[in-house]
């Protein structure tokens, strides 16, 4: 179950990064280099911002599945810790 568990958090985090990288393509040119390197260091202002721009910048799809690799992670780092008991 361990093995399963870090596959799944490994999926999430990895598309939790390409998400990243595409919300930041966007933020970059709509709010300018300062908020963009703000969400290059705080990754959870990229994530808000996003979901409040999904509609205006064509978003919904990558915020959808950005939500969905976190929630992955999540229960792929649950099943990872429930299996070393």
């Amino acid at each position: 179950m361990a093995t399963v568990g870090l596959i799944l958090a490994a999926i999430g985090g990895i598309g939790s990064l390409i998400c990243f990288i595409m919300v930041l393509i966007k933020m970059f040119p709509a709010e300018g280099a300062l908020k963009g390197v703000l969400g290059i260091i705080c990754s959870l202002y990229a994530f808000i911002w996003g979901w409040m721009n999904a509609g205006r910048f064509n978003l919904q799809n990558i915020m959808y599945g950005w939500t969905a690799c976190i929630v992955l992670a999540v229960i792929g780092n649950v099943l990872s810790s429930m299996g070393a008991q």
